[in-house]
């Protein structure tokens, strides 16, 4: 079995790793820690009787995992005190999001920036706050700054450099650019508040997040985390009354039903996600294309068919740009 199917096979059904050896060991943690799934395997296989130098590094990961945690939240805690005097919805998005709202996918997951989605007419006053709380720009290249104004669906990054974090401020959820157009106004009256002056999206919302990130962004490299997500928030939420309706009725509202049915069908081969065969629909030829890139590392983590991550790359910026704005935007910066 590839090292990827076969981390994939064990996060699915952790008793398989009672019957792993070495060199299945060995590729098993190497593609995780590959993944950023290392934190999420390692909860998935607690209590379990491994070997004993795994059981180290499993342990290990827990306390990394719950660390990371910890940071997050904190991250998302003082974007809260900067923004509150504002009053205006801040929505937390991705691993910190299902963290702070106690999602089992949020267990052991790997977190890296904060994202938070506001509305676009308060990205104004939400930038100047943060930079008034200590954040700087990560991009000080003008064109940089201006290509994410003009066709981004986010601010340029900010970092904080006494605690080394970035953030992400999002209008929405895809550029502007692209050819789906979320309901950005929708993803934020329907979120969720937490209690504490952040919110989280709505359930399905949620998952047509995951669903849009994982298609649009970059070579898909880092999917298999983003499938663990789909397939971890899928199954917490599935006993909803009418989930499957809710949900395709939100990815119709955001013009997403294409690439969330995909993200549930490749969710469904990699990790065994219960799915409703109605609203996913059967396997298209071109999963296999999506599978083959999302499964791309040898035994030791490394990544494979350069080929294929190629024309992954070009794809996603395909469906972000319109062709001579793509072309523009790719000459300025071969140019630079």
């Amino acid at each position: 079995m590839r090292p990827a199917l076969l981390l994939a096979s064990v996060l699915a059904d952790p008793q398989r790793a009672l019957s792993l050896a070495g060199e299945d060991w060995q590729a098993l943690l190497t593609v995780a820690r590959a993944e950023l799934l290392l934190g999420s395997l390692a909860h998935r296989l607690d209590g379990l009787a491994l070997p004993p130098a795994v059981v180290a590094i499993l342990a290990d990961a827990r306390v990394s995992a719950t660390h990371g945690r910890t940071q997050a939240l904190w991250e998302a805690e003082m974007a809260r005190r900067a923004l509150a005097p504002l009053g205006v919805p801040v929505v937390v998005l991705k691993g910190t999001a299902f963290v702070a709202a106690g999602l089992s996918a949020g267990v052991g997951r790997s977190i890296g920036d904060l994202d938070i989605l506001v509305p676009r007419t308060a990205l104004n006053v939400v930038e100047h706050a943060l930079i008034d709380a200590g954040w700087e720009w990560v991009k000080p290249d003008p064109y940089d700054h201006l290509y994410y104004r003009r066709w981004m669906h986010e601010l340029p990054p900010l970092t904080h450099p006494e605690r080394d974090r970035m953030i992400d401020v999002h209008h929405t959820i895809l550029p502007p650019t692209a050819r789906p157009t979320p309901d950005a106004a929708a993803l934020i009256a329907d979120a969720l508040p937490l209690g504490n002056g952040l919110a989280v999206l709505s359930p399905a919302d949620m998952i047509v997040h995951a669903a849009a990130h994982l298609f649009a962004d970059g070579d898909l490299a880092g999917g298999m985390r983003n499938l663990w997500d789909i397939d971890r928030l899928l199954r917490e939420f599935a006993d909803h009354p009418d989930f499957a309706e809710t949900l395709r009725a939100r990815a119709t509202r955001h013009n997403l039903c294409a690439a969330t049915a995909r993200a549930i069908r490749l969710a469904r081969r990699l990790y065994e996600t219960p799915v409703d065969q109605t609203w996913a629909g059967r396997s298209q030829v071109t999963d296999g294309l999506y599978l083959r890139r999302l499964t791309a590392r040898d035994g030791w983590g490394r990544e494979r068919r350069p080929a294929s991550r190629f024309a992954f790359y070009v794809r996603s910026h395909w469906i972000r740009m319109p062709p001579l704005l793509l072309a523009r935007h790719l000459w300025t910066k071969a140019r630079r």
